[in-house]
């Protein structure tokens, strides 16, 4: 029998809901990575049957779908506290500043753009943050026209990430015994460019080459060429 005082009694458990489903699938993939997301260890760290979170995602997916809207929320949530006007000459700055923002939150979630990569429909954050870079550039001078192709133009940089097109350190499609010294030697200016150029800044990075000086340079040579573009006030 337990004894109200005697520090036996057990705390009551809280009761599951998507958003919490979310959230400790957002901090299991922030601790182990995207391949530690699975709907068992989604459990353990809920506390709770396997089943149990049927109630409240369909299946991984819908989960998959649901930390990127939570994700977006936050970074919405960030840039809504930019306050940098976009008329005329401006636009640069507010719209470079919005998109420097929202990568510094996939920063801390490194995971997220490999998600990102693979929805297949946009979710309500992610039109709202696009909203809010077309009516920057608007109010910066540009027609709805080159707009549209600034955000082709921009693609996933626009959220704050840019898609690595392979990784070097990947020797998946290399012939069975070629070393690195054989693919240097086949691909010499390659080899001697990724030798110059090799970072060591792991945590700065979303990518095996994307790091905060290359996001930028990319980022800002977008931007400068857009502005060549932009019709006036």
């Amino acid at each position: 029998m337990q004894v109200a005082g005697s520090g036996t009694e057990t705390q009551p458990r809280l009761p599951l809901s998507r958003e919490r489903v979310l959230a400790a699938a957002i901090k299991v993939a922030d601790e182990g990575g995207l391949e530690a997301l699975t709907m068992r260890r989604l459990a353990d760290e809920l506390g709770a049957e396997a089943m149990s979170l049927y109630y409240h995602v369909a299946k991984k997916e819908d989960v998959l779908d649901g930390v990127i809207d939570v994700i977006v929320t936050e970074i919405n949530n960030v840039v809504g506290q930019i306050d940098v006007p976009a008329r005329e000459g401006s636009w640069k700055s507010a719209v470079r500043q919005r998109i420097l923002a929202a990568r510094q939150v996939l920063l801390r979630h490194p995971w997220a753009p490999r998600v990102l990569e693979t929805r297949t429909t946009m979710s309500m954050a992610v039109l709202r943050y696009h909203d809010e870079l077309v009516r920057l550039m608007r109010q910066g001078g540009f027609s709805n026209d080159v707009a549209h192709h600034a955000l082709h133009a921009l693609g996933s940089r626009a959220l704050g990430f840019s898609q690595e097109l392979f990784d070097p350190g990947d020797s998946a499609g290399a012939d069975p015994g070629t070393g690195p010294q054989d693919l240097a030697s086949q691909f010499p200016h390659l080899a001697g460019m990724l030798e110059e150029v090799a970072h060591d800044d792991p945590d700065s990075t979303l990518g095996w080459c994307d790091d905060q000086t290359e996001f930028e340079f990319g980022l800002d040579l977008i931007l400068d060429g857009l502005d060549r573009l932009r019709d006036g006030p």
